[in-house]
């Protein structure tokens, strides 16, 4: 499974960006998004999804 961020939440903040370990998360337009391909869900490299906690936005980053 993998996640993926609401557009009209998303705030462009790049928080998790530098955050994700497998770099799945690019910059599309004035949004951040989330390449299924290769999104793990950080299983391996934390307990949750790292993109979920260190968003300041609550329920941008989702499970897809």
């Amino acid at each position: 499974m993998a996640y993926k961020i609401i557009a009209s939440s998303c705030t462009g903040c790049s928080l998790c960006e530098f955050e994700c370990p497998n770099a799945a998360i690019s910059m599309k337009g004035d949004t951040f998004v989330i390449n299924p391909k290769l999104c793990t869900e950080c299983e391996g490299h934390s307990d949750r999804p790292r993109c979920d906690e260190v968003c300041p936005v609550p329920g941008t980053c989702v499970k897809a």
